[in-house]
């Protein structure tokens, strides 16, 4: 089983916005990413998608992005992101989507020999765009990270989907990583960050975990393998 990941697809099916307003190397970006996804993922392997999957507003809306994923080769994990705002109750959620498709929301779930959590994340204490309205949110994701990772049933290793770095942006790390510590995480994949927030982006082996940053356009729409588990 492989485990690829790729974040930040902002498809918009249900009513098309142009990727291409932020940058021409977005132009025609999910046939790059599908192309890539049908060559390389197999129908035994795993595809993490850490957030923004859609523009939709709504989950009606969001269908139409949601089917063409489930369409595609494998197992998919995904998580919510900042602008998913068609992510709506979790039940709903996966009622919605394709069996291939696993929503991760408080929870978690074991594919092969390996457990898949996660959380969105929010704006870290540090970041230059905190502020007492983040406080709140920001410890709020923290418990769900909590409650993921504890839903975990045995000792099998983690692999953690978070939307948001669990470093500030200055590279440092967030309460974040206080938490993952104190599991079996192996890897992390994140996403978010895009252009000029890509100067201080931390990847690579951190107290013993592997983190990976996975947005799209910093992939060149490819997905990234994190982990071949035999």
């Amino acid at each position: 089983m492989k485990i690829f990941a790729i974040s930040d697809l902002h498809l918009s099916g249900n009513t098309p916005k142009p990727m291409s307003v932020f940058g021409d190397h977005w132009e025609g970006h999910w046939d790059k990413i599908r192309n890539n996804w049908k060559r390389h993922v197999g129908e035994d392997d795993v595809v993490l998608i850490p957030g923004d999957i859609s523009w939709a507003m709504t989950l009606d809306e969001a269908i139409i992005d949601l089917k063409e994923i489930g369409e595609l080769p494998g197992k998919k994990i995904m998580i919510r992101g900042n602008h998913d705002y068609w992510w709506s109750s979790i039940s709903r959620v996966r009622k919605a989507v394709d069996p291939s498709i696993f929503p991760i929301q408080n929870d978690s779930i074991k594919y092969g020999d390996v457990w898949f959590c996660g959380t969105r994340g929010w704006v870290s204490p540090g970041s230059r765009d905190y502020s007492e309205h983040d406080e709140k949110i920001y410890n709020r994701e923290l418990i769900r990270l909590e409650l993921s990772l504890n839903s975990v049933e045995d000792e099998s290793p983690i692999v953690v989907l978070l939307h948001y770095p669990p470093f500030d942006d200055r590279g440092e790390n967030t309460q974040f990583i206080d938490i993952l510590k104190n599991y079996r995480v192996k890897h992390v994949v994140f996403g978010h960050l895009h252009g000029d927030s890509l100067k201080n982006v931390k990847e690579g082996c951190v107290d013993g975990i592997n983190f990976h940053l996975v947005s799209c356009d910093y992939l060149n729409f490819e997905l990234k393998e994190i982990w071949e588990v035999v």
